[in-house]
C-alpha cells in the first residue's frame, strides 16, 4: 500500500513539473509516527515550547503546498523554538534583630578588652630630664605619686623611667639600698601574699611568664623589689604590693646601670 501511494504521488509531481525531492516531502503526511530512539530523555520542564500556528482553511496537505503561502511541515516531525528562562537572584531579608540562638556572620563581633593593647603613654617612655635635687649621682629615687623612678646622673641631669607602685594600702616610704641583684628572679610569695591570694603558685621558676620578669633588684632586708613585668601595660597605675615595678626593657637598662649598695629614696 506505501508503494503504492509514493509511486502516485511522483506521478502528481511529475505533471506538476515539481521535483523528486520536493514529491518526497508532501509524502510526510503517510509515513508512520516517527519511532524515540532515546527513551529515557531527560525532561527540560524549564523550557516552554511556543505554540504552533493555527491550521488554514485551505485542507492542508498537498492542496495546501500549491496555493497556501508556505511549506507546510508534518507537525510530527516540527522542532519546537524554545524561550530561554530568565533567572533572578532571590531576595533576603535580613531580620533588624537576630534571632535567639543565631548569629549572622557578617555581624560585629565584639571585641574583649584586651589591656596588652593599651598603649603606653609617652610620659612612662624612659627619657633623660632635668633634675634639681639634692641626691648625689648614682642615686634612686622613686616619686611613688607621679609614678617615675630616676637615676640622677649629675649636671642637673637624670634618666627617668615609668613605673607601676603599690596599690592603696600598700604604698611606703624610705630610705633603703640594693642588697641583691638577680636575673630572670624566681618568685616565691610570702605568706601574707597567699593569705590574700591562696590562687597564687607556691613558687615559679624565673622566665617570661614569671611575674618579676627579667630582672630584679631587692631593697634591703624587705620584701620589696624594683623589678620587670610580664603586665606592662600596668605601668603609671597602682597595682601591686608594695614593689615598684618597670618594663622588662626598662628594668634590664636600669639593672646594668647600678650595683648592689645604690641608695634608693622611695618618697
Amino acid at each position: 500500500m506505501l508503494k503504492r501511494t509514493s509511486l502516485a504521488l511522483l506521478a502528481g509531481a511529475s505533471f506538476l513539473g515539481l521535483s523528486f525531492d520536493r514529491a518526497l516531502a508532501l509524502d510526510a503526511a503517510s509515513l508512520p509516527d516517527p519511532t524515540v530512539i532515546y527513551a529515557n530523555q531527560p525532561q527540560r520542564t524549564a523550557l516552554v515550547p511556543v505554540a504552533y500556528s493555527e491550521p488554514s482553511n485551505l485542507g492542508g496537505g498537498f492542496i495546501e503546498f500549491l496555493f497556501g503561502d508556505r511549506p507546510v511541515r508534518d507537525p510530527r516531525y516540527q522542532q519546537p523554538t524554545y524561550q530561554r528562562p530568565v533567572y533572578q537572584q532571590p531576595a533576603y531579608n535580613v531580620p533588624a534583630q537576630p534571632q535567639p540562638g543565631l548569629q549572622p556572620l557578617y555581624a560585629r563581633q565584639e571585641q574583649a578588652y584586651n589591656p596588652a593593647q593599651r598603649p603606653l603613654d609617652s610620659r612612662y617612655e624612659k627619657q633623660e630630664v632635668i633634675y634639681d635635687g639634692k641626691e648625689a649621682p648614682g642615686t634612686i629615687v622613686i616619686d611613688t605619686p607621679d609614678k617615675f623612678l630616676f637615676l640622677v646622673e649629675g649636671d642637673g641631669k637624670a634618666l627617668r623611667y615609668g613605673i607601676g607602685v603599690g596599690r592603696p594600702g600598700f604604698t611606703w616610704s624610705g630610705v633603703k639600698t640594693i642588697t641583691a641583684k638577680r636575673e630572670w628572679p624566681d618568685w616565691t610569695p610570702p605568706s601574707e601574699m597567699l593569705a590574700r591570694r591562696p590562687d597564687l603558685p607556691r613558687y615559679m621558676a624565673g622566665g617570661p611568664e614569671n611575674p618579676l620578669g627579667a630582672r630584679a633588684m631587692y631593697l634591703g632586708s624587705t620584701l620589696y623589689r624594683i623589678h620587670g613585668s610580664n603586665e606592662p601595660w600596668t605601668i603609671g597605675t597602682n597595682v601591686s604590693s608594695g614593689c615598684i615595678r618597670m618594663r622588662n626593657e626598662d628594668v634590664i637598662d636600669l639593672y646594668d646601670r647600678v650595683k648592689v649598695g645604690t641608695k634608693v629614696v622611695v618618697l
